[in-house]
């Protein structure tokens, strides 16, 4: 008899106790389906993915209409503005006859917005209220990808002015792009041949919208974040959005043609709650792709059960030890530097873990940062900043100074005493010597130890 109550801890040992290299290609894919499965899982029980989309739903329901203002102003300058009405159709089609309600109030909205009458203050209260909907859509996606720094004012600009001015268009052009394609001589001769045909015209209908939704997606996922984003990493959570947005939008249409019980208790306002909870549902769907993106891009944070994997002190000393020989003999080999992202899979750690080392490592200059290839330059000359922005590919890390002159304790004690400062009070009494204690043994048995020497240890007999 199944013994339910040993099912989590079997479940357990199989996603965080199996290593993927030792298993065949589709074991370890599976499994690796499973742990991204439990994350998101976790992720929402959690509360994570639901405050976020909520978040987004307030954010979206305040900008709406001027950023249909402002993008079918966008279009009209290139006499596309009329596929902004079917484009809404086709957003708000789970919502049924509510949909197309609700689409034609908001371009009734938008044709009664005159930016031309709206003033300096008017619209520049547009434009913020635009901006900040992207601006919120950028800090979800940056905590989704772990990303704790924002992009400088300077290129936040050019960044949102790119969304709001190329991103309509593009989009836009996709679809005439793909409504120019149907009557191509190629695609007529498909349909005309009758396997294909029945495929084409059984499948097409609901292949079109999936296409162009991914797409979509795939921009968003590779384009948002502050960091770089693999196309294959966008492209996959783009597939996965678009299926669960065709496949959930026929579930919350059917659920619509049989909610008349929400008209008789809501009356009026039945339509506007329709209407948010599946504006919540599309950006949960969104927030979906973009997590399963990141974890594509980031096996190592499947590694464990926690979001944020922790180390723990003694982790922490080896890691560093780890990072630095690796930075010093890439450097001594004239290599080019390694980026964080290289180091990070070098060691089988998630990202954020090791860029926090990094940092520990170079406040104390131990290492600093520089271009990926400039295995030239001089290590004696500056030390970049602490700035946090370790996930960039072309900077690479070099050591602060000669390897021979960066003992072994100067590494632990970059760990051991980071942020240290903010200690109030000194340690005095019986603690304060054990602590003494301690630090002189560690000292005593590393002492005269460079990483040069590790260097010469590490080489092969």
């Amino acid at each position: 008899m199944l013994n339910l109550k040993a099912v989590p801890g079997t479940a357990e040992r199989l996603l965080w106790h199996t290593p993927l290299e030792q298993l065949p290609a589709w074991q370890a894919y599976g499994l690796w389906v499973g742990r991204t499965l439990f994350a998101l899982g976790r992720d929402f029980h959690q509360g994570l993915l639901s405050l976020q989309a909520m978040s987004l739903v307030y954010t979206t329901l305040l900008s709406l209409v001027p950023l249909l203002a402002v993008s079918f102003s966008v279009l009209k300058g290139f006499g596309v503005h009329n596929q902004l009405e079917p484009w809404l159709l086709h957003v708000l089609a789970p919502l049924g006859d509510q949909g197309g309600e609700i689409a034609s109030n908001l371009i009734a909205f938008v044709d009664k917005t005159n930016v031309k009458v709206l003033g300096s203050v008017g619209l520049a209260v547009l434009l913020y209220s635009v901006i900040s909907l992207i601006q919120k859509i950028e800090q979800v996606f940056n905590s989704a990808w772990r990303i704790q720094h924002i992009r400088p004012l300077a290129e936040r600009v050019s960044y949102y002015l790119s969304v709001l001015l190329i991103g309509p268009v593009l989009f836009f052009a996709a679809v005439g792009a793909t409504a120019s394609l149907r009557s191509n001589i190629l695609v007529q001769w498909l349909l005309d041949q009758q396997a294909m045909g029945f495929v084409l015209g059984t499948l097409g209908p609901w292949l079109l919208p999936y296409g162009l939704i991914s797409l979509a997606f795939t921009f968003i996922y590779a384009y948002v974040p502050n960091t770089r984003v693999r196309l294959r990493a966008a492209m996959i959570g783009a597939l996965v959005a678009g299926l669960l947005w065709q496949l959930v939008g026929l579930l919350f249409a059917t659920f619509m043609s049989s909610s008349t019980k929400y008209a008789a208790i809501y009356s009026s306002l039945a339509i506007l709650i329709l209407f948010m909870m599946w504006v919540y549902i599309a950006w949960l769907i969104v927030l979906i792709g973009a997590n399963i993106a990141f974890y594509v891009q980031n096996p190592a944070y499947l590694a464990t059960k926690e979001r944020q994997p922790r180390l723990s002190n003694r982790l922490r000393e080896r890691l560093a030890l780890l990072l630095a020989s690796r930075i010093t003999s890439d450097y001594q080999q004239g290599l080019e530097p390694p980026s964080a992202d290289t180091l990070a899979k070098a060691c089988g750690i998630p990202g954020t873990n090791s860029a926090t080392l990094l940092d520990m490592l170079e406040a104390k200059h131990i290492i600093r940062r520089t271009q990926a290839n400039a295995q030239g330059s001089n290590p004696s000359s500056g030390y970049g900043s602490s700035s946090g922005h370790a996930q960039d590919d072309s900077v690479g890390f070099i050591p602060g100074r000669p390897p021979e002159q960066i003992p072994i304790i100067a590494v632990l004690n970059a760990v051991r005493h980071y942020e240290e400062e903010q200690v109030p009070a000194p340690l005095t009494g019986p603690v304060a010597k054990i602590e003494a204690s301690i630090d002189t043994a560690v000292t005593e048995a590393v002492t005269g130890l460079t990483l040069k020497d590790l260097m010469d240890v590490e080489k092969p007999a």
